[in-house]
């Protein structure tokens, strides 16, 4: 895997959306270490600390601090740079937020998504195009492009349609616009991520990381079996994903589902009560706080013919995701200034697997 990247993505032009973020953030650093041409376009870090200043990410690359929602500045970015791979991570998964906010759910999730196409549509260089999607916030709602229509309109909070409409804009496109096209436009379904270098409110492992550090108890709203990545599996499966539409075109387009199998789920509260081991901490409490209004689970597609396809098993159980965000976390606070170190050293370890 690491010859086949490497010698694919060196010197190949690549704006990835959402760079100050997560996800966008480990795509970043990997794309950097192979040798690509990298514009990151996304808000300013919303946190302090957060990966994108940890990690020096800026340096190397094109950092662009707008917002999806802004056309104007986005259409500069692509007018610029001629990408030739597009990786859209700038979406709003927080369920807390979109609670808070469901008009800015709906606008980045939904017209952001669009914008992005769009100005795909407009920029003739662009071969390939990978959205982010959360396949379990579809799943919440029983809501997937092969399920019943009906599950869609039953939707309990705004997540789950902001990434169904998404994904329906995206279809849209590639049908009306680059079916007939050399551009392969792929959407790709993911899990919750872990890893280090999240810093985000209202998800479990910051949260996890932040109660340990000020000796707290650990709170777990929702305790249901859910299905969880490494941010490093999502990178591989985007940057493969890139690759493919890029080399072989259109007859690719669509929808890729990259969950866990229901083998590789965990409810919250054992991944807590994992990552506290991990960690070390015997005196860390875990507490257990229902929510009733959490939508009820359920069953994931079968998703090993999209790995077959591509190319990319799983490389990590569950637990090996668990102790290497651990082991990023542990290395951080012990030095801060290892973050681009550790980092990069996870990186070419998994591109080793």
């Amino acid at each position: 895997m690491t010859d086949t990247l490497a010698s694919f993505y060196r010197g190949k032009r690549v704006l990835v959306s959402g760079h100050t973020g997560f996800q966008g953030g480990w795509l970043v650093a990997w794309l950097r270490l192979l040798g690509a041409e990298v514009c990151g376009f996304g808000l300013p870090p919303a946190t302090r600390p957060n990966f994108f200043d940890a990690t020096i990410l800026d340096r190397g690359i094109t950092s662009i601090f707008a917002d999806i929602r802004d056309r104007n500045a986005l259409a500069t970015a692509f007018s610029e740079l001629q990408p030739e791979i597009v990786i859209h991570c700038a979406t709003q998964a927080h369920l807390k937020t979109a609670r808070l906010d469901p008009v800015q759910t709906f606008a980045t999730n939904v017209m952001g998504t669009i914008h992005v196409l769009e100005e795909v549509r407009q920029t003739e260089a662009v071969r390939a195009v990978v959205i982010t999607s959360r396949g379990e916030a579809c799943a919440e709602t029983g809501w997937l492009w092969h399920s019943r229509e009906q599950n869609f309109f039953g939707a309990s909070e705004p997540i789950s349609p902001s990434f169904g409409a998404a994904e329906l804009a995206t279809s849209a496109y590639i049908g009306s616009f680059f079916a007939k096209t050399k551009t392969g436009v792929g959407i790709a379904r993911m899990a919750n991520l872990i890893g280090g270098g999240d810093w985000a409110e209202g998800r479990l492992v910051p949260d996890i990381v932040r109660n340990i550090g000020a000796d707290e108890s650990i709170v777990v709203h929702d305790d249901r079996a859910t299905g969880w990545q490494h941010v490093l599996e999502a990178a591989r499966t985007h940057l493969l994903l890139g690759k493919k539409l890029y080399e072989e075109g259109p007859r690719h387009s669509g929808a890729w589902d990259f969950t866990p199998t229901e083998s590789d789920r965990m409810a919250p509260g054992e991944l807590a009560k994992t990552f506290v081991e991990q960690w070390g901490d015997g005196n860390a409490q875990i507490e257990l706080r229902a929510d009733s209004s959490a939508p009820k689970a359920f069953a994931r597609p079968n998703t090993n013919t999209s790995r077959a396809q591509l190319g990319c098993p799983t490389l990590f159980r569950l637990e090996e995701a668990i102790a290497w965000t651990v082991e990023w976390y542990r290395r951080y606070y012990s030095d801060p200034h290892s973050a681009c170190r550790v980092t990069e050293d996870q990186i070419e370890r998994f591109m080793c697997l």
